[in-house]
């Protein structure tokens, strides 16, 4: 159980009352994880949604670039203190769009996705927070992306890989 003083510190929860944070303290459930512990990969089912206490992770995907040749593997995006990860969580088809590995000792807040989604579906108010979170935890990564797919593309057109 995750004290709602806690949860208050996190963006995700930012526009939530202390009552909806109340219904969500159960929920979570603190981890420890040491560096270069991989979390998950692109494709696993998405049994979690995480919040970063302390620690530094990485979200990476896998990119290829010619036939034989091995993939590269391209950060998408670092997930630091304060910050959330794993939205494929409350999102179907609950699959993980990237993956994810500590490159820091990381302390997370779990959130088990089952007990969430049922949270979400029993109080709908709550459900729609979480999903206005949710989709702005998104719009971040697409424009983290983006930005990397630019650079990426403009490497290519000065180098040959």
């Amino acid at each position: 159980m995750i004290a709602v003083s806690v949860l208050k510190n996190f963006a995700f929860f930012k526009n939530f009352s202390n009552d909806q944070l109340v219904k969500l303290e159960p929920l979570g459930k603190e981890e420890t994880y040491q560096a270069g512990a991989h979390l998950y990969s692109n494709g696993d089912p998405a049994r979690s949604l995480y919040l970063v206490m302390e620690g530094k992770v990485a979200l990476f995907m896998d990119t290829y670039v010619g036939t034989g040749k091995p993939p590269l593997q391209v950060t998408v995006d670092f997930i630091t203190r304060g910050e959330s990860m794993g939205w494929s969580a409350v999102v179907e088809p609950f699959i993980y769009t990237l993956s994810a590995r500590c490159l820091e000792d990381t302390k997370l807040i779990s959130f088990d996705s089952e007990k969430l989604l049922d949270m979400m579906e029993e109080d709908n108010a709550l459900g729609f927070k979480i999903m206005q979170s949710t989709a702005k935890v998104i719009s971040n990564r697409l424009t983290h992306t983006r930005i990397i797919l630019v650079g990426e593309r403009g490497l290519s057109t000065l180098t040959e890989y």
